[in-house]
């Protein structure tokens, strides 16, 4: 992953992932595969960190974010369109999949834990759902 550091000490995380699915041809029962690339892009700075530290080439990751398109211009002067998949403070998550020691599940949302521990409650705007399983009475 290339990770950059912003003038105000920010961080953006950009990789690249590969998704494939094969299936066998009906007809010849040949087996087919197909590859496609996806850009990621990680703007929440625990996954940042968690990028920059434990992923590697060829590691197997579960990312949820958000499709984003953006528009920019080549050095010709014609507009290109990238999608990305975005994953911002409160709303991605990271799943690594490589082995046990990385199974854990790593999301840009603050846990219940983190939350009695923050110091200003009132900056925490976004909840996981799993954060409140303890609580449900069925």
């Amino acid at each position: 992953p290339e990770v950059r550091t912003f003038p105000n000490g920010g961080k953006v995380c950009n990789f690249p992932v590969a998704t494939s699915e094969t299936w066998r041809d009906r007809n010849s029962g040949e087996k087919q595969e197909r590859t496609q690339w996806h850009n990621i892009a990680i703007f929440a700075e625990p996954l940042v960190n968690i990028a920059e530290r434990f992923l590697k080439k060829g590691s197997k990751i579960y990312i949820e974010g958000q499709l984003e398109t953006r528009k920019w211009q080549d050095n010709s002067g014609a507009d290109r369109y990238s999608t990305e998949v975005v994953l911002r403070p409160y709303r991605g998550e990271i799943t690594l999949l490589d082995n046990k020691a990385d199974t854990e599940n790593v999301t840009s949302q603050p846990s219940s834990e983190q939350l009695e521990k923050s110091q200003d409650p009132e900056k925490v705007t976004s909840f996981s759902p799993d954060d409140f399983d303890d609580e449900i009475p069925f």
